[in-house]
Parts: C-alpha cells; sequence; structure tokens
C-alpha cells in the first residue's frame, strides 16, 4: 500500500490487512494486533516495546547496512522521490535523517541496537553531509 506521496501509507496498509483478515474471519484482537503491528513502522513511538518495537526495528534496519548497500538505499530513495523539487527532497530528506540522529537511540530492541546502531548513525551522518552538499 505504500505510495511515496501519500501521508498515509501505513494506515491505508493497517486499514487493508484489517478488512482482508475479517473477511478471513480472523478473530478482532488477532486483527487489531496485526493493525498495530503494522502501524510500528510509522515509528511515531520511540518507546514501543515487544513486537511492535521489533516490527519498528526491522523497518529501519537498512540504516545500518554495510555503506555500500546503503548507499545503494539512499539511491534507491532518491528515485522514489524524484517527483519532488531538489531542494524540497533535500530538506525533507535532512529533517528525517536528524530526527533519527536525535534519538537517544535508533533501535527499540537491544539485539537491533548491538547490531545495527553504530553502522546507522554513520551511515545517517554521511547520508547529511552529502545532502548539505546538493
Amino acid at each position: 500500500m505504500y505510495e511515496p506521496r501519500a501521508a498515509d501509507s501505513e494506515e491505508r496498509s493497517a486499514a487493508w490487512a484489517a478488512r482482508v483478515l475479517a473477511e478471513a474471519g480472523a478473530a478482532r484482537d488477532r486483527i487489531d494486533r496485526v493493525s498495530r503491528l503494522v502501524l510500528a513502522t510509522t515509528h511515531a513511538d520511540p518507546a514501543a516495546s515487544g513486537d511492535a518495537a521489533l516490527v519498528a526495528d526491522v523497518d529501519l534496519a537498512i540504516l545500518g547496512a554495510p555503506r555500500p548497500r546503503f548507499l545503494e538505499y539512499e539511491s534507491q530513495v532518491g528515485r522514489e522521490y524524484a517527483w519532488l523539487p531538489g531542494e524540497a527532497f533535500r530538506a525533507g530528506r535532512a529533517a528525517l535523517l536528524e530526527a533519527l540522529l536525535a534519538r537517544p537511540r535508533i533501535y527499540a530492541t537491544e539485539l537491533f541496537a548491538e547490531r545495527f546502531e553504530a553502522a546507522a548513525r554513520a551511515n545517517l551522518r554521511d547520508a547529511l553531509t552529502r545532502l548539505r552538499a546538493g
């Protein structure tokens, strides 16, 4: 359900999953759980715990990827948002990366923090430097 021009991709994805699960006869508590897990990828709750924290960390794992893969990902993001004027993209992307760097920890779970935190911070700082250079 991802659409780069939409601000509500996660919400639409959660609603779609809830509808499909309801049509399949899933119990309400399961539907609610799946919806919450999909919404965890909004990263609106930096204090998420349990499965929601794990899903959010999986979603952010790419940030701690080895440099060549991270650079490929950044290039993919740039192509995905090619419809935006360059300055608008750079400003928006920089704001997002700065917000991630401002967190005490990027990853909520110990597993992901231990494995990816340092690399993610290095990748994000490097990406910000490139964005600011234009």
